[in-house]
């Protein structure tokens, strides 16, 4: 028996020369929320794509609930809800009918719960597929997703194509009340506002590998920005700078280790004067390890 719903084993793929998922290797725990962020072509839906066994790796393995996602991949869909990036099926299907044809594949099925979803969302049953917009498709996807009470959700950057409203919906509404009953979330994303609220952990894919594996509120606890009125001497190294940069008549650092103690000892010994210690949002932080790399 495991503890984790995901665990992704030194998993590796190429396209040709190129190489897109360079080793990478992270678990998910049962009930937790996960988020993976990354810049686009970092590598992120490859690696889905993989999880969902849709794919197999060049090397390494990835598992899910303790069994091989390639091997076993018609077995385990059955416990698995899915929203990919790009929504699909028959244009000229009704939603309707992609319900019916979806609720044969599955053992279980709650055809209320779509139903109930869609009129929610505002998406008639008699609408066909092909005259929905990018984002009512995306909740057609959600509504299908949820219908088989899924043990793990898989959103590829579910938010893609919807509103404000509609987001604000699919994560307080619809994420934040199935993290809330235990229900396993894996999900990347650009919207980092929106999952900051409730991920447990956060993953960072730069350039194929993942350069960040952390605990949401540990992350955050040592990130801060630091504002001060006139340029210091320097910044102590056991701070870690991640970027310094001139702020009006003074300068702005970040920082990755802030640790109080280390920043009044600079502050005793470089006689700094007047500085701003703030803390940084989820995105804050994404954007300072993220913003100046290619």
């Amino acid at each position: 028996m495991t503890d984790n719903a995901i665990r992704i084993s030194d998993v590796t793929v190429r396209y040709g020369r190129l190489l897109a998922v360079d080793h990478v290797a992270l678990d998910v725990a049962k009930g937790s929320v996960y988020a993976l962020v990354g810049r686009n072509g970092a590598g992120k839906s490859s690696l889905v794509r993989c999880l969902l066994g849709q794919m197999k790796p060049q090397q390494g393995k990835a598992t899910l609930f303790g069994e091989d996602a390639w091997s076993r991949r018609t077995t385990l869909m059955q416990r698995i809800g899915i929203v990919t990036e790009e929504a699909d099926a028959p244009p000229e299907m009704s939603v309707a009918a992609i319900a019916r044809f979806c609720s044969q594949l599955y053992d279980k099925w709650d055809q209320a719960s779509v139903e109930a979803r869609l009129q929610t969302f505002g998406v008639p049953l008699t609408s066909r597929f092909g005259s929905l917009s990018k984002g009512q498709k995306k909740q057609v996807s959600l509504a299908l997703a949820l219908a088989i009470s899924p043990e793990l959700l898989v959103l590829d950057d579910p938010t893609l194509g919807l509103d404000v409203v509609a987001r604000k919906s699919l994560f307080e509404e619809v994420i934040g009340d199935l993290a809330d009953r235990g229900t396993t979330i894996f999900i990347t994303t650009h919207d980092l506002a929106g999952v900051e609220t409730f991920a447990d952990r956060v993953g960072m894919m730069e350039h194929g590998k993942l350069v960040l594996d952390e605990d949401v509120d540990a992350l955050k606890s040592r990130f801060r920005r630091i504002r001060f009125a006139a340029q210091p001497v320097a910044i102590d190294t056991a701070l870690r700078p991640t970027v310094m940069r001139s702020w009006g008549g003074g300068a702005e650092a970040i920082v990755s280790n802030y640790d109080d103690l280390a920043f009044e000892r600079m502050r005793s010994a470089s006689n700094i004067g007047a500085a701003e210690v703030e803390a940084m949002s989820l995105e804050e932080i994404f954007i300072a390890m993220a913003g100046g790399k290619s």
